[in-house]
């Protein structure tokens, strides 16, 4: 009777208990591991890392639910890891951490715990030391900004600036403009390349006699990685 019972609440798999909670249970360890390998020198969000923590072990259901067919696992979990990315754009960092998440649950779903764990180990040491390495980085990283300038709705913007762009600037682009206070004024929005960080009050001092000394900006430029995918 008790037989019966566990057999129904188990369904027809000839997975055992043990054999699945072994894989599920290496799952969130190596799934724990790469969220900590993901927060070394990377900016992230903590539901990010908490989702890239479990993703390992929900593959790992989905692989073995499906009695070990790869086609269908992995199309059934490539569905689920997409759902992220249509209410909030990824990094190239974040889609390369979610495929190797569900690598990870790929190959402890099919029984390769072992094969996970080097898989799991010797990328994340990888990221790790590229990282560390500053591997592609550009040396002119730190000379990239992002300019925001407000100017009154009388000043003609086009060109206005482009004296001190060419002495301060190796390279500008105007990325937007738009108005502000009912109209009175236009806010606009520069990526530069500085010649010299050293040069970056003066920069901004030139500016502002051009603007009427009003609001000046200058921050870190943010790549938009996802959208050079």
């Amino acid at each position: 009777m008790l037989n019966s019972i566990l057999d129904t609440l188990m369904g027809s798999s000839t997975i055992t208990l043990t054999g699945f909670l072994l894989p599920v249970g290496a799952s969130l360890i190596l799934g724990l591991v790469l969220a900590l390998f993901h927060m070394f020198r990377n900016r992230y969000s903590r539901s990010f890392i908490a989702t890239l923590a479990i993703l390992p072990s929900i593959v790992c259901v989905v692989i073995m639910a499906v009695n070990g067919n790869i086609g269908a696992g992995v199309a059934v979990a490539g569905a689920f890891s997409l759902v992220r990315f249509r209410s909030a754009p990824g990094t190239a960092k974040e889609i390369g951490a979610l495929f190797m998440a569900m690598t990870t649950g790929l190959l402890t779903g099919m029984g390769y715990i072992i094969y996970a764990a080097i898989f799991t180990l010797i990328i994340g040491l990888a990221t790790v030391i590229y990282s560390a390495a500053g591997f592609g980085e550009s040396r002119n990283d730190e000379l990239k900004k992002s300019l925001r300038i407000t100017i009154p709705e009388d000043l003609d913007y086009t060109g206005v600036f482009d004296e001190i762009f060419e002495k301060y600037t190796t390279e500008h682009k105007l990325i937007s403009s738009k108005t502000s206070n009912m109209g009175s004024m236009f806010k606009l929005t520069y990526d530069v390349t500085l010649k010299d960080r050293e040069t970056e009050k003066d920069f901004i001092d030139n500016l502002r006699c051009r603007n009427g000394n009003l609001e000046i900006s200058i921050s870190a430029l943010q790549q938009h990685e996802a959208a050079e995918l």
